[in-house]
């Protein structure tokens, strides 16, 4: 008996269950969202980020799901656990000792790193937090008002702790998610928090379009660009370089194996969103604790790296192409691959195996890693300039689309492999299969 794949989501028991737990556990973090942090001023707060909606402020409160905003119990967002990710893989390149855990410990080893990065997380979510309520006592709104009702040190040790608990909270939502549901919980949660953002910000275009401030031509424009910006993007993220490899015949018993030809097929962009996600988060931790200092230097710092700047892009565009190169280094060994070629028998026609397959590899490696920070450099960029040029009253295109786009796609393909490996049709329909036992 043959199921569409709508059908198949529905009759299968195991998905429903692990799809039902993605969908609870999310719906946990966005109502958490809505708990404020106490002895803040919310009417105020509300008119400071309204104000502050195409700065810094604004593309942190993205990244934290709209609970900068309302200054939540998640008003960190899970960036803190991603900093402290980030600095463990820096250090698991200098020190032998993470190095070893990483590579030679396996299960165990990773286990130790992780508790490690736990850790991390909850020291830079301390200073984070401390940082965040200290600011908030020295800032006001537009009016003059406030953000603080009762300020001093019981306020900052109150907020600090809260904003520590929400974080530790979200990361252990997130490894919850990714054990009983589909797909990464940290991207779900980021993915979740990005979208939740998209209804106002259409609303908010609409009422431009009905007030004369942005023209029906202007919008339909927009709307065509970032229709053409969405498939180039999906296409790019499929787009794949296949180096052939031939399998010389040979014989393994009584049987003669070998003889057919496969490919090794490496990713334009091998890295995924990582490297935005990486300079997005450094370049947000030292700009935030300055925009929440009173200190002259520091302001000074913070008005250098608003997102406008011509030096917040350039060091962003470096950054993604660094973090671009560290990451599929950590993702590929060009060496392993060549040796495991070389033990099964196998050769790149015209590349000797051995060495030179190493060096061909890398080669190619990199002159496609070079065009994927490229391309994701682009994108990320891109936000700025529909801001200046279109007026766009929110962000689009940058790491949150880069995100969107691909944990969609991720998340997508994990349900469509499910399907396939327990011989069901696709979820897109494309071709039937028999149930195990059904005919």
């Amino acid at each position: 008996m043959a199921l569409s794949g709508v059908e198949n989501l529905a009759r299968l028991p195991e998905l429903k269950k692990k799809l039902l737990w993605t969908f609870v556990l999310l719906a946990v973090y966005r109502l958490g969202i809505h708990i404020p942090v106490p002895g803040v001023d919310s009417h105020a707060l509300t008119e400071f980020f309204n104000s502050a909606s195409n700065t810094l402020f604004g593309l942190f409160d993205m990244f934290s799901g709209g609970g900068l905003k309302k200054l939540s119990i998640f008003a960190l967002g899970i960036m803190p656990y991603i900093s402290a990710s980030i600095i463990l893989q820096l250090l698991t390149v200098v020190s032998p000792e993470l190095k070893r855990l990483s590579k030679e410990e396996g299960a165990e080893g990773r286990k130790k790193i992780t508790q490690y990065t736990r850790y991390g997380t909850v020291l830079i979510t301390c200073i984070q937090g401390f940082g965040v309520a200290v600011g908030l006592e020295s800032m006001s709104s537009p009016t003059g008002q406030s953000l603080v009702l009762f300020g001093g040190w019981g306020f900052r040790l109150v907020t600090m702790v809260t904003l520590t608990a929400g974080t530790v909270f979200l990361m252990w939502l997130g490894e919850q998610m990714t054990q009983k549901g589909i797909g990464n919980g940290i991207s779900m949660i980021i993915f979740a928090g990005i979208v939740a953002g998209l209804p106002s910000a259409l609303m908010n275009t609409f009422q431009l379009v009905g007030a004369g401030e942005l023209s029906l031509i202007m919008l339909l424009v927009i709307l065509a660009l970032m229709g053409a910006v969405l498939v180039f993007i999906v296409y790019v993220e499929r787009g794949q370089r296949r180096i052939p490899i031939h399998y010389a015949k040979r014989m393994l018993g009584r049987k003669m194996v070998g003889g057919q030809t496969t490919h090794l097929p490496l990713r334009v962009n091998v890295a995924g969103v990582i490297p935005p996600i990486f300079a997005s988060s450094i370049l947000l931790f030292p700009a935030t604790l300055a925009n929440f200092s009173s200190v002259e230097w520091l302001q000074k710092i913070s008005q250098y790296m608003t997102p406008s700047s011509i030096i917040y892009n350039v060091a962003f565009i470096g950054l993604i192409l660094f973090f671009a190169y560290f990451y599929t280094a950590i993702l590929f060994d060009p060496k392993g691959i060549s040796e495991n070629i070389q033990k099964q028998g196998g050769f790149i026609p015209g590349i000797r195996p051995g060495a030179k397959t190493r060096e061909y590899i890398d080669r190619v490696l990199a002159r496609i890693t070079l065009w994927g920070g490229i391309y994701m450099s682009v994108i990320c960029v891109l936000p700025m300039l529909l801001i200046s040029q279109f007026n766009i009253p929110f962000y689009f295109g940058g790491t949150s689309l880069l995100i969107v786009v691909g944990v969609a796609m991720d998340f997508m393909g994990k349900i469509e492999s499910y399907l396939i490996s327990r011989q069901y049709e696709g979820l897109m329909g494309g071709g039937k299969a028999r149930i195990k036992g059904r005919q």
